[in-house]
């Protein structure tokens, strides 16, 4: 008997050892293989020393966003480094930026992040087993459909397929209101399929236009039909990729002569377009360096006529009445894409249709003119503005 209790105890002890060892960290995983994941795992034994690197896009080479989980960490300072951060394609990104987390994928914070020029380093203690960092809150394909199908219950809404993606994904476009309306608007997101605070903002507009009891949106569809795109990327959405699709292509500058073969989501989206007519667009982006909201105007192209300034200048000042997130002191100088100007959606269509057309971009930081220590630039914020948004689509209607 004396011996059985001795071997159950030291049974007892070595479960008890091997539990700690786990509770400090010495058996720790990060994974990636989920919709959207990208990273590449350098090192990870303890979690006080973790090193990764930004993965790049699936068909080019452009490195800047990630999302991964780490398991075993919980109550562990974790320590994880990005030993390539200072080759990211955007590295003036990591400049008084922070990371964002999550335990459960749906409420996500800003964490203790920090870049010398070369490396930039995440300091965070887990509470849970698994937690999960992004460069911002993602915004998945389940999502999307779920959208969708919630958009497809009211009576206003009519769900077309457009056609397929390189991965053979279907591509969507939501069309809210009659089309026989007078004035057409398109709103697209997510060409650059990393800047997911583009469709956190379709969402809130969707939402708000959809609402029986908004006055404003009811105005908006006596006027116009909307034509909606949430997802322009759903290939580079799913891959991890922050601005190509699956063959590798910038959609953003396709629009000049986009294919079957390299650019399907451009050349059905632009084909649509061309058939419906388009008298407002916005192409909906975010912006890795300036943490601020603002649009980028037509302003520089040929033939920019009074008519079109003074239309552009009502929409700009609506949408600052309507939203304090919306700025105009920052954004881009007004040559910055000179030369690929007309491969740009809303250069393009701008135009092509002499019309409003604007690429409103949202921070990956946060809104400096209106900062939020706790989450920073986040879904909810984006949603919040694409409610707001409904004022100044309906002054441009006016």
């Amino acid at each position: 008997m004396h011996t059985v209790s001795m071997r159950c105890s030291v049974h007892i002890i070595d479960i008890s050892l091997r539990f700690n060892f786990l509770r400090l960290g010495m058996t720790i995983k990060i994974s990636q293989n989920f919709d959207a994941g990208a990273i590449e795992v350098v090192h990870a034994e303890r979690a006080a020393d973790i090193s990764v690197n930004l993965r790049g896009d699936s068909h080019a080479d452009i490195r800047q966003w990630f999302y991964f989980r780490l398991q075993g960490a919980r109550d562990q300072d974790a320590v994880i480094r990005f030993l390539n951060a200072g080759e990211a394609t955007y590295a003036k990104g990591w400049e008084n930026y922070r990371a964002v987390a999550s335990h459960d994928r749906e409420n996500w914070f800003r964490v203790d992040t920090t870049f010398d020029g070369k490396v930039m380093t995440i300091r965070h203690t887990p509470e849970t087993d698994s937690v999960y960092y992004a460069y911002f809150q993602p915004y998945s394909w389940e999502r999307h459909l779920d959208l969708l199908g919630s958009a497809a219950q009211s009576p206003l809404v009519t769900i077309e397929d457009l056609g397929s993606t390189v991965d053979g994904r279907d591509l969507n476009l939501v069309i809210v209101g009659d089309p026989k309306a007078e004035k057409k608007v398109w709103i697209i997101a997510r060409q650059h399929p990393g800047e997911t605070m583009a469709e956190w903002l379709v969402e809130g507009s969707l939402n708000a236009l959809l609402d029986p009891a908004n006055p404003i949106a009811r105005r908006i569809l006596e006027k116009a039909v909307l034509y909606i795109v949430p997802n322009m990327n759903p290939d580079g959405a799913a891959r991890g990729n922050l601005r190509t699709n699956a063959a590798g292509a910038n959609l953003n500058r396709e629009w000049m002569s986009p294919s079957l073969e390299l650019s399907p989501e451009v050349f059905f989206v632009k084909n649509k377009i061309m058939e419906t007519g388009c008298d407002l667009f916005l192409d909906v982006h975010g912006d890795e360096a300036l943490p601020y909201v603002f649009v980028a105007g037509s302003e520089m192209l040929e033939g920019f006529s009074d008519i079109q300034a003074r239309e552009q200048q009502a929409f700009v000042d609506s949408f600052v009445a309507a939203s304090p997130d919306f700025q105009t002191t920052f954004g881009y100088e007004v040559d910055k894409y000179y030369e690929d100007m007309l491969k740009l959606a809303s250069k393009f269509i701008g135009h092509h249709f002499k019309c409003v057309s604007l690429t409103l971009e949202l921070p990956f930081k946060d809104n400096d003119n209106l900062p939020d220590i706790e989450v920073g630039w986040d879904g909810e914020r984006s949603m919040r503005l694409g409610e707001a948004m409904l004022q100044p689509i309906l002054t441009s209607l006016s």
